[in-house]
């Protein structure tokens, strides 16, 4: 099953990002992991630069928010 991470602290848009990602995931009746990742030292181990960032299948995919159709390519290329 496909794994889909939202690394952030809590921020407003870490916070935005989940449920873009959550609005997508029910609205295509997608069948994927979906989990945030807060700790600051988790966060770190993906060595991204900024948050909220998309790890998809343990790889860092994008960071910040991305457009509708943008998390389209990334969900559906994965």
């Amino acid at each position: 099953m496909k794994s889909v991470k939202i690394l952030g602290t809590g921020c407003a848009k870490c916070k935005q990002l989940y449920q873009l990602i959550a609005d997508y995931k029910a609205e295509h009746q997608l069948d994927f992991e979906l989990e945030k990742v807060e700790d600051i030292m988790d966060i770190m181990a993906y060595d991204v630069m900024g948050t909220p960032a998309l790890v998809i299948d343990e790889k860092p995919s994008f960071v910040g928010l991305p457009s509708k159709q943008e998390l389209a390519k990334l969900l559906n290329a994965n």
